[in-house]
C-alpha cells in the first residue's frame, strides 16, 4: 500500500503521470472513474482505497474485485457502510468475485450490511443456519438457501419462504426433494398476475406492488436458471417438466443425436435455442430458420439465432416476402438482394424492416431519399447514414443543422 509521500515515486512514464494527475483531481467523479478502470496501474489504484469520498471507495470495492489483499481488507473494514457493503456483496461489477479473508468472515457475518455477501463464505453450523434463516433480510435468506451445507429441515422451511426469490434458490438445489421442487415451481407460476400489473401499478399499494415485483423477478430467475449439476448428468433431465432443467441439459456437449433432435424440437424457445448453440454441427438451414422463427426471448435482447446461424442467400430472398416482419428483417442481410425486393422492403409496413433496408447498398437513390422523410425517426436516421446517399441530400442535411 502506498502512502501520500510515496505514491508518485517511480512513475516515470507519461501515461503513469497522467493517472497521477487524475488521482489528485479535486472532482470526486474523476477519481470514481479511475476506480472503475482496470487500466490504472495497481500501485496508483491502491491509493483510492483511502480516498476521502466514500463513493469512490465503494466504487473501487465493486469494480476492483482482484485487488491485493491489503486493499480488500481496508475496504471490508471501512468505517462507511456503503463501502463495506460494496466490498462484501452478492453481486460485483467484475468477475471472478472476491473471497474475503477467512479471519474476517465472522465479523462480516455479524455486520448487517455485509451479512448477505458473507453467507456463502461462512462455515455453516446448525446454530448459525437457524440464526440466518430467521434474518429479516430477504437477501440473507436467499444466500442461505443456496449454501451447500444447509440442513434439510431449514431447506424445507426456506422452500416455503414468503419471498419467491428465496424459494427459487431452494428449487435449484440438487438435494431438494422433487415434491418440494414441484410445489415451488407451481406456486411461483401460479402467482402470475391476471392483469398487466406494470400498467396498472397505480391501483396497487406499496406492499402489493413490491410483492408483484419480487414475483416477476423470481419468475425471470426461474426461467434463466442454468444448473451445472444438471448439465453434468443431463440424461435424467431431458424430459423434465421444468424448462430450465431441459435447457441446462441442452448445455451438455455429449448428448446422443436422438436427444439433441428432441431438444431442438422442444416446446420452449429457450430450450431449442440453447440446444442449437451446443449442437452447431447438427444445424442445417431448415433447422436454423425454424429455430429463429420460433425464437421468443423472455427479456429484450438484440441477439437472435440467425446471428449465430446465418441463413443462405436463397433462404434470405424467400424471407423477403414472409408474412412475419421479424423474418423479413433477415432478408436485408443479403447484400446481393435483388433490387425489386430491396425496393419492396423500403415500403414495408414494419418500421424495423424499413430501418434495416435503409442501410442496404442496393437501395436505389430515389427510394433512399424518400426514406429521409419517413414517419419513423429511426428509419430517417438510418437513411441519412447510408454512404450511398446522393451528395445533394448530404449537403441539404448539413445545411439544415448549420454546417
Amino acid at each position: 500500500m502506498v502512502g501520500p509521500g510515496t505514491r508518485h515515486a517511480g512513475a516515470s512514464l507519461p501515461r503513469a503521470r497522467r493517472f497521477e494527475r487524475l488521482l489528485d483531481d479535486s472532482d470526486p467523479q474523476v477519481r470514481e472513474q479511475l476506480a472503475h478502470s482496470d487500466h490504472v496501474p495497481a500501485d496508483l489504484r491502491n491509493w483510492l482505497a483511502v480516498d476521502p469520498v466514500p463513493k469512490v471507495r465503494a466504487t473501487l470495492a465493486q469494480w476492483w474485485t482482484q485487488a491485493p489483499e491489503p486493499v480488500r481488507r481496508l475496504l471490508l473494514t471501512d468505517p462507511d457502510d456503503s463501502v463495506r457493503a460494496g466490498a462484501c456483496a452478492t453481486y460485483y461489477r467484475r468477475i471472478p468475485h472476491p473471497v474475503p479473508p477467512a479471519d474476517l468472515v465472522p465479523a462480516l457475518l455479524a455486520d448487517p450490511v455485509t451479512r448477505a455477501g458473507a453467507v456463502r463464505h461462512c462455515t455453516l453450523d446448525n446454530d448459525t443456519a437457524r440464526w440466518l434463516a430467521g434474518d429479516p433480510d430477504d437477501d440473507v435468506r436467499g444466500e442461505l438457501a443456496g449454501h451447500p451445507d444447509l440442513p434439510p429441515a431449514l431447506r424445507d422451511k426456506l422452500g416455503e419462504d414468503p419471498d419467491p426469490r428465496v424459494t427459487v434458490r431452494v428449487f435449484a438445489r440438487q438435494d431438494t426433494p422433487e415434491t418440494t421442487r414441484t410445489a415451488i415451481h407451481a406456486r411461483i407460476l401460479s402467482d402470475v398476475p391476471a392483469l398487466d400489473w406494470l400498467a396498472d401499478h397505480q391501483d396497487l399499494d406499496e406492499d402489493a406492488l413490491e410483492r408483484e415485483i419480487m414475483g416477476e423477478i423470481a419468475r425471470a430467475e426461474l426461467r434463466g436458471l442454468r444448473l451445472p449439476w444438471v448439465t453434468a448428468a443431463p440424461l435424467p433431465h431431458v424430459d423434465s417438466p421444468y424448462a430450465c432443467f431441459r435447457a441446462s441439459a441442452a448445455m451438455s456437449d455429449h448428448l446422443p443425436a436422438p436427444i439433441v433432435a428432441r431438444l431442438l424440437d422442444d416446446e420452449e424457445s429457450d430450450v431449442r435455442t440453447t440446444m442449437a448453440l451446443h449442437a452447431r454441427d447438427q444445424i442445417d438451414p431448415a433447422t436454423a430458420e425454424r429455430i429463429d422463427r420460433g425464437y421468443r426471448p423472455y427479456k429484450r435482447a438484440a441477439w437472435r439465432p440467425a446471428d449465430d446461424f446465418p441463413l443462405p442467400a436463397d433462404v434470405l430472398r424467400r424471407l423477403a416476402t414472409d408474412p412475419d416482419p421479424r423474418m423479413r428483417q433477415l432478408a436485408t442481410r443479403d447484400l446481393d438482394l435483388p433490387v425489386e425486393s430491396v425496393r419492396r422492403l423500403a415500403s414495408d409496413p414494419d418500421e424495423t424492416v424499413r430501418r434495416l433496408v435503409a442501410a442496404h447498398p442496393r437501395l436505389p437513390a430515389q427510394d433512399l431519399t424518400r426514406l429521409l422523410a419517413d414517419s419513423s425517426e429511426f428509419v430517417a436516421t438510418a437513411a441519412a447514414g447510408n454512404p450511398d446517399l446522393p451528395s445533394a441530400e448530404m449537403d441539404r442535411i448539413l445545411a439544415l443543422v448549420g454546417l
